[in-house]
């Protein structure tokens, strides 16, 4: 059997996030709040989120079938989420009632972006 390589791992990571992406976010938000949703009490932030994460995971999911032909969605997924995840763990940080994000949704963040990154290749001049 022959071993994966770097693009078919890259494939893997993307169907994956997307899934997380597309289906993940809300089960999270509901289960583990303090983690994965801002605010307390009635909130539209949950659903907008949502809306934009889901619609990045089904094009992640597109992007996986032919990831060397999407690699500027990928940088942005990876950029995106580092830009993300900083400016959350600036703000739990400052926010005591938001410290569960700094062991949920900013971590789960960077996992996406280092993954990527690592993931996908470079352009060859």
């Amino acid at each position: 059997m022959p071993t994966m390589n770097r693009l078919d791992w890259l494939r893997v990571a993307l169907v994956v996030s997307g899934l997380i992406f597309v289906f993940g976010i809300y089960p999270l938000g509901i289960v583990w709040p303090s983690g994965w949703t801002w605010g307390r009490g009635h909130s539209h932030y949950l659903m907008m989120i949502l809306g934009v994460y889901a619609t990045l995971g089904v094009f992640l999911l597109i992007a996986s079938k032919n990831p060397m032909a999407h690699t500027s969605l990928i940088w942005f997924t990876v950029w995106s989420s580092v830009v993300h995840a900083i400016i959350m763990a600036a703000q739990s940080l400052t926010d005591s009632a938001e410290r569960g994000h700094l062991i949920g949704d900013v971590p789960a963040l960077l996992v996406v972006a280092i993954v990527l990154a690592a993931l996908t290749p470079r352009a060859q001049h």
